[in-house]
């Protein structure tokens, strides 16, 4: 009966034209993000002649996830001021046109402050159009099938930036590798994301909100709207809640992507054989996709099932013993199934807590505010999960091998779960 319930949702969310619009335009922007992403590591961290050290990797990956932390707050009012289908649209098509400079670094081998400076702002596009989609969602979908929606969309374009990795690696090979395959993928990338931008246009453009008859604000405007966001986020119990979990679990993907790039080059293979490296790192990340995907596919039954709070609670303490009980178990005696296999786990947490965030912020912020809740909400998360990043590299040894590291983290993810179910359980009863 439940699973006719689900399909039935899953129909219904499908039914709706500008849902299906809305995750297009996802879809081929992340897939796009992914091809990028793919040609950034293979230049910076997967090449014989430039070995990785913690400052390397740190900045490396500070510059792919922290570009939303500089105008997120910024960002998030705006989503609430202009017509959120124009931002598609036009940040798709500025994405495009901003790939062609590191199109042109990249072909003249620099990987330097020129490099770093053009992806970040490619990337803090991305992240503002990310904002942007999560904030429209309430305007395609309503109701139970919200929580559909929130499990079908954003898994699926984590699903297809790894696609988008994947067949970047594959796209370089075929090319020729190096530099110049570096380039081909950027090609690809440049034309995802101008897809990305043709398939906003098919939708109203009032389609996505926000009400008509917001005030044009001025700067100040948008730090008092950045204050407002944060307080909203402060007296909303639910949505402080359901944050300080998911902090807690990008740092631990934080530490998850760290770890694993680092034992993939330091322990499965000689630092030199960068390929063999990046195709173990590319079926890690695979097993984190799939395993966000399976926690896309049962966190809509869960939650109404067992409600939210209990769901999160247990994925959270599962992700916490299986998932780092095997990525010790890898630091110990490496092997590439194991680290798959942790992997997945760890992802399938981090979805289905992602799942429930996105539905409770949306339930239970005002739509006037929700943009620039989604963008403290990215700012935030993004923060930690570079932090998890940057204490793996520099705490970690070379190798990857960091027992003690995975541990703890796998004690934070337990207190988490703890704390989580207690707050809920004494949520009902106040309530």
């Amino acid at each position: 009966m439940a699973e006719a319930g689900q399909r039935g949702a899953l129909r219904s969310v499908l039914a709706s034209h500008n849902f299906r619009r809305l995750y297009s335009t996802r879809l081929a922007g992340q897939f796009g993000d992914g091809l990028l992403q793919s040609a950034l590591a293979t230049f910076v961290l997967f090449s014989p002649e430039r070995q990785p050290d913690a400052v390397r990797v740190a900045a490396a990956f500070a510059i792919l996830l922290l570009p939303y932390s500089f105008i997120g707050p910024f960002a998030g009012v705006l989503l609430d001021r202009w017509r959120r289908r124009n931002v598609l649209v036009r940040a798709n098509l500025l994405k495009a046109l901003l790939t062609i400079p590191i199109i042109v670094v990249v072909g003249a081998g620099q990987a330097d402050l020129i490099l770093g400076f053009f992806v970040l702002t490619v990337l803090g596009v991305g992240r503002f159009i990310l904002a942007g989609l999560s904030a429209s969602m309430p305007h395609v979908v309503s109701g139970r099938e919200l929580i559909t929606g929130n499990a079908l969309a954003p898994t699926s374009g984590t699903i297809a930036v790894g696609v988008g990795g994947i067949i970047g690696v594959g796209i370089r090979a075929a090319a020729g590798g190096g530099d110049t395959g570096s380039q081909v993928v950027l090609v690809a990338a440049l034309v995802s994301f101008a897809v990305a931008g043709f398939i906003a246009t098919r939708m109203a453009v009032d389609a996505l909100g926000p009400e008509r008859g917001a005030p044009v604000d001025t700067f100040a405007k948008v730090a008092h709207g950045l204050v407002l966001g944060a307080r909203t986020l402060r007296d909303q119990l639910p949505a402080r809640n359901i944050m300080v979990t998911i902090i807690a679990n990008r740092f631990a993907f934080g530490v998850l992507t760290a770890g694993a790039l680092l034992l993939v080059r330091g322990s499965f293979h000689p630092v030199s054989d960068a390929d063999a490296a990046l195709g173990d790192f590319v079926l890690a990340t695979a097993g984190a996709a799939v395993g966000a995907f399976f926690g896309a596919v049962v966190t809509p039954r869960m939650t109404r099932t067992i409600g939210i709070g209990r769901w999160v609670s247990i994925v959270i303490a599962q992700g916490a013993v299986i998932g780092f009980g095997l990525l010790v178990a890898t630091a110990l005696q490496p092997r590439l199934i194991t680290l798959v296999a942790g992997a997945t786990s760890i992802g399938l947490t981090g979805q289905s807590v992602k799942v429930c965030a996105d539905t409770v912020l949306q339930r239970s912020i005002p739509d006037d505010r929700l943009g620039r809740v989604f963008a403290l909400f990215d700012m935030i998360v993004n923060v930690a999960l570079v932090t998890g990043i940057t204490i793996t590299a520099f705490a970690s040894p070379i190798s990857g091998q960091f027992t003690i590291g995975y541990a703890l983290c796998a004690v934070l993810l337990l207190l988490t779960s703890w704390w989580y179910a207690r707050s809920t359980r004494s949520a009902v009863q106040q309530g």
